[in-house]
């Protein structure tokens, strides 16, 4: 699939090619960059710089003596441009995400929302506290969408995998699962697949609605950011993203509830339809992150549970890919189009949970 229609974690720090020296040069030519941008555009000097997920990451926290700002040089000078422009669209009718403070180039500067991310802060508190935080930031979700409605994004974002190829990669992806069991089953119907997949509505999505790109202010309010890939499609994604996340630790059952609770606080005028696609939508979500895990896994061995949530990296931990398929083999169940696979993540997740046991990982 391609990476650039279908936007995931970053993989690795830096090509293989590279040294570690040629890396940290890199590295510290841009910090040095987007610093003197930040004091020249807000004419302090910075006392501090930290990142927020990592040395690696295009984002890093500048700290001014009254503030701080987020300053990011993403190499995608078209992608800088077109999240400052959403902010700015979406600024006069939502709090729900930063606010941009200025671009220089392909630099953009966006207020702080906090440092307490979402998978952080889910993993150190008790389940009542995990349900009313998601169920605030699946609501916080809704109000951005409904917000664009208010602005003139729809008519200029780009169109996000509403095509029959990608659709075909999309729902591709079921292959992942053969390993486990067998065979996918013959009653699976790819192009029924498709074309419930194909959406006629389209409205503004964030996308990449991980658990990582939400955070809690000094404030206490959680606001989503990295719009990097926002455009039109038809709605539920963001919400996919968030249920797919491998690190959320609420199960199938209770993210179904909080979605319905959210849904009947908007005017969608048919939430059962918006449900059935939204969960067979998340299926295909959750094979894609299951794909990325396996890969990574192969690649990297599996990594520390604090790893994973510190560097907002891929869960590639026995104990997250096992949740994800359960997560899978949950909605998966919602829909006839997917209830014959509910016994591969089955399979799947019991797979993990053997891995788990045995002390392997």
């Amino acid at each position: 699939m391609n990476l650039r229609k279908y936007p995931r974690a970053r993989l690795h720090d830096c090509p293989a090619q590279e040294t570690e020296n040629t890396v940290q040069k890199k590295r510290l030519s841009r910090k040095d960059r987007i610093r003197k941008s930040a004091e020249a555009l807000f004419g302090q000097k910075i006392t501090e710089v930290s990142a927020p997920g990592g040395s690696s990451r295009s984002s890093l926290r500048f700290h001014f003596d009254d503030r701080t700002v987020i300053g990011t040089l993403r190499p995608n000078f078209r992608r800088t441009h077109l999240e400052a422009h959403v902010l700015r669209a979406l600024a006069p009718h939502t709090d729900d995400i930063p606010r941009c403070l200025g671009v220089d180039g392909d630099i953009l500067f966006q207020s702080d929302v906090g440092a307490r991310r979402l998978n952080t802060e889910l993993h150190a508190c008790d389940h009542a506290t995990q349900v009313n935080l998601v169920a605030e930031g699946v609501a916080g979700i809704l109000r951005i969408q409904s917000a664009a409605h208010k602005t003139d994004l729809h008519d200029m974002m780009p169109h996000l995998g509403n095509n029959p190829e990608w659709l075909a990669n999309l729902v591709d992806g079921v292959s992942v699962l053969v390993p486990f069991k067998d065979d996918i089953p013959a009653s699976f119907d790819p192009a029924a697949t498709v074309e419930r997949l194909t959406s006629t509505r389209l409205q503004f999505v964030k996308w990449d609605c991980r658990t990582g790109n939400a955070a809690i202010g000094d404030d206490g309010r959680l606001r989503w950011f990295d719009f990097e890939y926002a455009g039109l499609r038809h709605g539920a994604e963001d919400l996919a993203w968030l249920i797919a996340d491998e690190s959320l630790p609420l199960d199938g059952p209770t993210m179904d509830a909080i979605v319905r609770d959210a849904l009947a606080g908007t005017p969608d005028g048919n939430p059962d339809d918006y449900m059935d696609y939204l969960s067979v939508y998340t299926v295909f979500h959750t094979l894609q992150r299951l794909d990325l895990i396996l890969s990574e896994a192969r690649s990297r061995g599996w990594l520390k549970i604090t790893r994973v949530l510190g560097k907002d990296d891929v869960g590639v931990h026995p104990r997250f890919a096992a949740h994800l398929c359960r997560t899978g083999a949950y909605f998966a169940g919602q829909s006839r189009l997917t209830d014959m696979l509910v016994g591969h993540f089955d399979s799947a997740a019991q797979t993990f949970d053997r891995i788990l046991e045995t002390g392997t990982a």
